[in-house]
């Protein structure tokens, strides 16, 4: 006889309510883990997409994906010129949220160094890279963005003219590719009453110093456009990225450029692991923490079914050791049960993971290592929660057969 094909037979309803519990509390173990290799996958999305050996940035900054960096421009040609390297390019990130569709609409914008990075390398889905300079943008199919479509950002108006999947920033915002400039004046859009009071505050400045009254033009200078200005620098780069010549060794050019005052650089190594021990670390922890809290309720949950199954059995357990049945015989058939159910509940959980996981707002990566874990670990639970019924069964004395 077996406990579990008797239960399954008499009593299908409780037992597989009772897999579909112990699935769905197995399938959060699963997926938790899933969250934290879909936050690692998308927090170093960019630094292995992006194709450079090198990230120059601010100096004492740990990159533009952790913090503010601000370069000038003309870094770009500064940097080509060190030797060993084979090109450099501008890069621009930062995050804005606007107004779309009476919703609202949080995207991460990159800056791409037109013509020389047209976003070829991006995984389209539809549509086609960059063509031209301006008022073009690649937008992740989680923006909810139509190909065609045309966005007002500050001042501009851009036409999305390709998608991407799977281009998520490590906070989970879909990411819209826009060139380098066009990026940079969202960046710095400033409402036109702004732009007024600014260019008035220069002209008062200017107004208060002795040169502007025997040079009077210069007044006329000050409130004209910043980018008239030759003090005023162009709008900052969050990043130059380096990439070097073939059999070139990345730490020498690297060694050149920290010599630099004003930079500091990273590998790209290097930058996978500022991004893994700044904001991810912390999800790591607090993610294992509830898969270990959710362990110990799944085993929890485990050991009182079976032993509530245990107790209901008492009567048929008493019959068995009555007709000389040995206890070894009856405690296997309890392990039996436990495993069965436990085989179930990760069967149920992988399924309904599979259908669920996906349509979660942030990426679920699902590995085979992970799953095997899993498995081993429930294995285990069936195990450790079979022992209070295995328990209970063995106290059970032949004559209670009698007194039924």
């Amino acid at each position: 006889m077996n406990l579990a094909v008797k239960d399954i037979r008499h009593n299908l309803g409780r037992f597989a309510l009772t897999a579909l519990g112990i699935g769905m509390l197995l399938m959060i173990v699963m997926g938790m883990g899933g969250i934290y290799r879909g936050i690692i996958e998308d927090a170093t999305l960019l630094v292995d997409k992006a194709g450079a050996d090198l990230w120059v940035v601010q100096r004492g900054t740990r990159g533009p994906f952790a913090e503010v960096s601000r370069l000038p421009p003309n870094l770009v040609d500064r940097v080509a010129a060190v030797s060993g390297v084979a090109d450099s390019r501008k890069f621009v990130f930062h995050t804005i949220q606007r107004e779309h569709g009476g919703k609202p609409l949080r995207m991460a914008v990159l800056g791409l160094d037109w013509p020389t990075d047209r976003g070829e390398w991006l995984p389209l889905m539809a549509g086609r890279p960059l063509a031209q300079n301006h008022y073009e943008m690649i937008a992740d199919r989680t923006l909810g963005l139509e190909l065609g479509e045309r966005i007002p950002l500050g001042n501009d108006t851009f036409a999305v003219v390709g998608l991407t999947s799977g281009m998520i920033d490590s906070g989970g915002n879909g990411l819209a590719f826009f060139t380098a400039l066009d990026a940079q004046a969202v960046q710095f859009d400033l409402p036109g009453e702004a732009i007024r009071l600014e260019r008035a505050a220069r002209r008062g400045r200017a107004d208060r110093i002795d040169l502007s009254r025997t040079q009077p033009p210069l007044l006329d200078r000050a409130e004209g456009e910043s980018a008239a200005i030759p003090a005023i620098p162009p709008p900052a780069l969050s990043a130059v990225l380096v990439r070097v010549q073939p059999g070139v060794d990345p730490g020498a050019v690297a060694s050149t450029i920290s010599g630099w005052a004003d930079v500091s650089v990273h590998t790209r190594e290097d930058e996978r692991q500022l991004m893994l021990a700044g904001p991810v670390e912390k999800a790591k922890l607090q993610i294992g923490l509830f898969r270990v809290l959710l362990t110990i309720i799944s085993a929890i949950v485990m050991a009182l079914i079976l032993y509530t199954m245990t107790l209901d059995k008492l009567q048929s357990i008493a019959l068995l050791k009555l007709i000389g049945a040995q206890n070894r015989v009856i405690l296997g058939m309890i392990l039996q049960q436990a495993l069965v159910l436990g085989t179930l509940g990760y069967g149920i959980a992988y399924l309904l993971g599979q259908r669920i996981f996906p349509r979660f707002p942030r990426r679920v990566i699902l590995t085979d290592s992970d799953l095997i874990e899993l498995a081993v670990i429930v294995l285990g639970i069936s195990i450790l929660s079979s022992l209070l019924g295995m328990w209970k069964a063995a106290r059970v004395s032949p004559n209670e057969a009698l007194s039924g």
